[in-house]
């Protein structure tokens, strides 16, 4: 009974997520078809790589023909954000078991923020669904990825501004985490902390030293914050 109540739950969770991933996963089957790599190609990627902005980044160094040390460094420049994800989330992961190693694989941007503001129905396994959200963003993810290279393969496409999907899904889940959290400190933190290292260090060198500032931010103010976030939710 619980799983058949889980599993549309975590569906219902996921739904914006859905959306976004689609047609940006098309969006990378399609460029990943202009570099002359077919949708075995796109499949595999995005079941391994399983990240939105590197693997658009990787479209680009396949087409080049770049070193793997190169690949190697970009990846670590462009997602070492998720190191950051990954200590808030270190506690919840622990009641997934061993599911919790491909869920680390699985963590993206838009699977952080629902974990973050999961809610768990009473008498349902928290463990299980949080591995039922991360294997439903990442089933998505390869379902657009996928279908985007068979697509590219087919039928001429324009796709000119479909990678906007991605800031899309991003302002939708910021709107929902404002509206469903207890306090908005946490959200106002990561965009001042943002806008100041954005004029400080400039578009291309801005994000990790936003990270690093907010991250150690929250940590410093997590018993505040946690305590905020529960008398919402009782106010609610």
């Amino acid at each position: 009974m619980e799983k058949k109540k889980l599993i549309p739950h975590a569906f219902r969770l996921t739904l914006p997520v859905m959306f976004g991933y689609l047609v940006m996963g098309c969006a990378f089957g399609i460029i990943i078809h202009t570099k002359g790599y077919n949708f075995i190609w796109a499949f595999v990627i995005s079941l391994t790589c399983y990240s939105g902005s590197m693997q658009f980044v990787l479209a680009d160094l396949l087409g080049a023909a770049a070193p793997l040390p190169s690949v190697a460094l970009m990846t670590l420049a462009v997602q070492i954000r998720h190191v950051f994800y990954g200590l808030s989330l270190v506690d919840d992961y622990k009641k997934c078991g061993k599911k919790k190693y491909l869920m680390m694989q699985q963590l993206t941007d838009e699977t952080y923020s629902l974990q973050c503001s999961l809610t768990v129905p009473d008498g349902m396994d928290e463990g299980r669904l949080r591995f039922a959200v991360s294997m439903f963003d990442h089933l998505y993810w390869m379902a657009g990825c996928t279908l985007g290279a068979v697509a590219g393969a087919l039928i001429p496409f324009d796709f000119e501004g479909a990678d906007f999907a991605m800031t899309a899904l991003f302002v939708v889940i910021f709107v929902e985490q404002w509206r469903s959290f207890g306090t908005h400190v946490p959200a106002l933190i990561g965009a001042g902390s943002a806008v100041v290292c954005l004029l400080i260090f400039g578009a291309d060198g801005f994000i990790f030293p936003a990270l690093s500032a907010a991250t150690l931010a929250l940590l410093a103010l997590r018993p505040v914050l946690s305590k905020k976030t529960k008398e919402g939710d009782e106010n609610a």
